[in-house]
């Protein structure tokens, strides 16, 4: 099931690359598990991890959707609906 806000966002090519990016910022390269933002592709660090970088991101921001990195997994999550989606 979607949302309007997952029909809004734009077509992105995501680059976990190195992991959370504002863990690396930070010195840090410990997280439990990666999520991306749909709207930039900011890749950063799950709610399981100390920083909790992804919902720090939707807070900071307002972009609604983030999407698990990790190998076999394909789910979304939008912030604002408080759903998968």
């Amino acid at each position: 099931m979607s949302c309007v806000h997952v029909q809004a966002l734009p077509e992105l090519r995501i680059d976990a690359g190195q992991g959370c990016a504002d863990c690396l910022t930070l010195g840090e390269d410990t997280w439990a598990h990666l999520r991306a933002c749909l709207t930039c592709g900011h890749v950063a660090c799950c709610d399981s991890s100390e920083h909790q970088h992804a919902s720090a991101h939707h807070a900071a921001t307002g972009h609604p959707v983030m999407r698990s990195v990790e190998p076999g997994e394909s789910w979304r999550w939008c912030y604002v609906d408080a759903r998968l989606v």
